[in-house]
């Protein structure tokens, strides 16, 4: 399985990310550079976290319109599965590849802790290494992780499955106190119509060895690999 992770100027989970990718794979990902207007065939493209061009004007939107997210978006509407961690939810969002956006937290605080997620659904490329309303411990880092969409859109997540998780306790309720950044529905990462498209805003980079404290976040590139490799 060939992948790619997009970096940006800001970016500072892209080694993060190849290090469980290449875990996962046994072999590093490209490394794509944000000017580059074309780059080989892969199989997976990743949008790290990090905040890139500094966050300026939105997070997310300077890099949507950079040349290597042109391309990413192309491959994207052409059936490559892309994913996108925290900045990079953000980036997908502005990009048009998901819907609604990320919006400053409701404390107006960074919040940098684990949180636990229930699995919306097994149902996609990213997720099917999970089982439907498992829960898993993932760490979060953003202070526009605030997921806001119209109604029509919040509606049309729920009926199509297309929340992948949603922040949760540990006993899996979906409260108010549980969720960490005021998220509409307490989303903490959808899909795309396609499903090919996963934009989440914790970390499962972070939590994918067990040096690192655990592993909830390990299957989920694992799933990627089997399946993008078979």
């Amino acid at each position: 399985m060939k992948s790619a992770v997009i970096v940006f100027p800001g970016s500072n989970c892209d080694r993060d990310v190849k290090v469980a990718l290449a875990a996962s794979a046994g072999a590093d990902p490209l490394m794509v550079w944000h000017r580059e207007t074309e780059f080989p065939k892969v199989d997976l493209i990743v949008v790290p976290g990090g905040f890139s061009y500094g966050d300026y004007l939105r997070a997310g939107s300077m890099a949507a319109n950079s040349p290597a997210m042109v391309e990413t978006v192309a491959r994207a509407n052409a059936g490559v599965p892309v994913l996108g961690i925290c900045n990079g939810f953000q980036i997908l969002c502005e990009s048009g590849l998901l819907p609604g956006a990320l919006m400053r937290n409701a404390g107006l605080r960074f919040v940098c802790h684990d949180v636990w997620l229930r699995v919306g659904t097994s149902d996609s490329f990213f997720t099917q290494g999970y089982q439907q309303d498992q829960i898993v411990r993932i760490p979060i880092a953003h202070h526009d992780g605030n997921y806001v969409a119209d109604d029509a859109t919040l509606a049309a997540l729920e009926e199509d499955g297309r929340i992948a998780f949603r922040y949760c306790d540990e006993t899996g309720a979906v409260t108010e106190e549980s969720n960490p950044n005021g998220s509409a529905n307490n989303i903490a990462g959808i899909l795309s119509d396609s499903r090919t498209v996963l934009g989440m805003m914790p970390h499962p980079e972070r939590l994918a060895d067990r040096d690192l404290g655990g592993t909830d976040g390990q299957a989920l590139f694992d799933t990627l690999v089997d399946t993008l490799a078979a």
